[in-house]
């Protein structure tokens, strides 16, 4: 097959599920890696020149036009390899479960630019404390309606939760996410020993 170009950073919880997935679908050695360092007010040159949002991941393909947003890039790696993640006979719960993942990544990445990139005497703490409210009504939603999919066969709405909580676990972990959600720390514990997720750790 064609090598492949990701624009990524390995902070990135939208890179890592994009990382996972080529791991989980054995294409990881069918992609080759460029590292930027982008923000919300900087952007790198190769993702503006793969993304014309300017954000990452972006998957360069040899045969077409540059793929962007985690979510296209995973169904396209996933249809490339033949693989299952996106079952056609729970479809609509997979999705699903991704968007919710995505939404609370969304959201919690916008907390940590509000006090990254905000001069401190400006810094939103009611605006934080609203976009954690997303997060934590999501992550109730997972504990009390979605555990017996997660505990299913893999898909990408696993993929997508379990790097989401891996990001609240390295950016937010004062939060204690998992406090009262026993059902939903039980089974990230043991998807966090995936070696796909081993392999993929975040680092600033």
């Amino acid at each position: 097959m064609s090598q492949l170009k990701l624009i990524h950073s390995p902070s990135s919880p939208f890179v890592r599920k994009v990382s996972v997935t080529l791991a989980e679908t054995g294409q990881s050695a069918d992609v080759t890696l460029e590292g930027v360092k982008t923000t919300a007010l900087s952007t790198a040159d190769a993702a503006a020149a793969a993304n014309p949002l300017g954000k990452i991941p972006a998957l360069v393909r040899p045969d077409g036009p540059a793929l962007y947003d985690s979510r296209v890039i995973c169904r396209y790696l996933v249809a490339r390899a033949k693989s299952d993640l996106y079952p056609e006979e729970r479809l609509w719960d997979v999705l699903t479960l991704e968007a919710t993942a995505d939404g609370m990544l969304e959201a919690a990445v916008l907390m940590v630019y509000e006090k990254r990139l905000r001069p401190e005497n400006m810094v939103f703490e009611d605006w934080i404390e609203a976009q954690w409210g997303k997060v934590a009504g999501a992550l109730d939603a997972l504990n009390e309606r979605w555990m017996s999919h997660l505990f299913g066969p893999l898909d990408m709405g696993q993929i997508a939760v379990g790097c989401a909580l891996g990001y609240l676990d390295f950016r937010h972990g004062d939060r204690n996410w998992r406090q009262g959600r026993d059902g939903l720390a039980g089974w990230y514990a043991e998807f966090a020993k995936r070696d796909s997720m081993l392999a993929t750790m975040p680092s600033d």
